[in-house]
């Protein structure tokens, strides 16, 4: 049981504050900052920490992979399976999709032979695993997650009263299912830019007039469409996202996030866990690489509910996020001040991230700090791991394999 430092991420839809208050340091950070990986992905692997050295976490597991992760060695190539990040969006990150398991291989494959390299901005496909990932808040979190049931989606349209969505709301009211939505978010994502140029200014006006009504049922879809033009003005995907479920997730509630989700976070804090993937195909609402025909194979149109996941008890103390990824599992303990150890899990490998408070991990042999932000690596050697809070109410989140 060690230490484990995170791999801090900057990208433009970062935050300048909420990761650098986490973690302790100064505010407002140099840039804006995303993402702080707890992983042993090899784009931004976690260091972990023995005194005063570091040693990354995918050098360590690919050295003893049998020590690092037991059985899961063999189940999963000698590779850590999940990645786990704290997520912090002040703007709206891309429209996009992760690929399923069969997917990703082949378009890892059929990239390599076209000798795309890894680094490239148009690469779609930088490893061959899927992408499955569930995101807890930590705070008031907004997000666009899944094609809405098309009839509320003709319901929107017919609110917003805009002569230009007409025909459109005609289309998905004659063929309310996943053909309908595959036809009508293909129709837009594809429009000629002279056709978009007339549509979405309208559909935008049409949102600023709905605002104003004393009627608002769609209030958060119609501010969204709002933001999400001013943050990527002309894009098509600002059109697209009128397909999508808006959530809040209040802190502590979650969202799973299969293959073929459509999806974008807008703004908050949570933590993150995923398939140890970074394979991102991306539809819109952003500057990177946009490969519409490659989307479009891997998007499900299948209508959803919000595909929230809320936290379930699971006898020990703690709650579960439970998910159908056989990579990962996530639990949180809630720990109050002065309470006896609390068993967190028997082995590992795993990672136990600190997000409030401070607290004493324990092993028998060993005992490792945590303060918020901080998280520490469980290999398979270590065993019977108990925490107990070090400075008043604590949160620890614990990841670990799936069943």
């Amino acid at each position: 049981m060690h230490e484990l430092v995170g791999a801090l991420r900057s990208y433009a839809w970062g935050s300048r504050t909420a990761l650098a208050e986490l973690c302790g340091r100064p505010v407002p950070s140099a840039h804006p900052e995303a993402e702080l990986w707890f992983g042993a992905h090899p784009a931004d692997p976690a260091h972990i920490r023995t005194g005063d050295e570091k040693r990354s976490l995918l050098e360590v597991v690919s050295a003893q992979p049998e020590r690092e992760l037991g059985a899961a060695a063999a189940r999963f190539d000698d590779r850590l399976p999940f990645l786990l990040k704290i997520l912090a969006a002040e703007e709206p990150l891309s429209l996009q999709a992760h690929p399923s398991a069969e997917q990703a291989a082949a378009g890892f494959a059929r990239e390599n032979r076209k000798q795309v390299p890894l680094d490239s901005p148009m690469r779609n496909y930088r490893d061959d695993s899927h992408k499955p990932e569930l995101v807890v808040a930590l705070e008031r979190f907004e997000a666009l997650a899944g094609f809405r049931d098309p009839l509320r989606t003709v319901e929107l349209f017919r609110e917003l009263d805009v002569a230009e969505l007409g025909n459109y709301a005609d289309l998905l009211a004659a063929q309310p299912d996943s053909d309908g939505l595959r036809t009508l978010f293909t129709s837009w994502i594809t429009l000629p830019p002279t056709v978009l140029d007339a549509v979405l200014p309208a559909v935008l006006d049409g949102c600023v007039r709905y605002l104003f009504n004393t009627k608002r049922e769609f209030a958060a879809e119609a501010q969204t469409t709002l933001e999400l033009a001013e943050a990527y003005p002309g894009d098509a995907g600002v059109l697209a996202a009128l397909l999508l479920n808006r959530i809040t997730l209040q802190p502590g509630q979650g969202l799973f996030l299969a293959a073929g989700n459509l999806h974008a976070y807008l703004r908050g804090v949570a933590v993150e866990i995923m398939a140890n993937s970074d394979n991102v195909l991306r539809g819109g609402l952003t500057p990177k690489h946009v490969d519409v025909p490659e989307l479009l194979k891997v998007l499900d149109f299948e209508p959803i509910d919000l595909p929230l996941v809320l936290p379930q008890p699971a006898g020990d103390g703690s709650v579960r996020y439970p998910t159908p990824a056989p990579e990962f599992a996530l639990r949180r303990f809630d720990l109050t001040a002065g309470s006896a150890l609390v068993p967190l899990t028997d082995a590992g490998p795993g990672i136990v991230l600190c997000t409030a408070g401070s607290a004493r991990l324990l092993d028998g042999s060993s005992e490792v700090h945590l303060d918020r932000g901080t998280a520490a690596w469980i290999s398979a050697t270590d065993t019977d791991i108990r925490a107990q809070a070090a400075d008043g109410p604590t949160t620890l989140f614990c990841a670990c394999l799936g069943e």
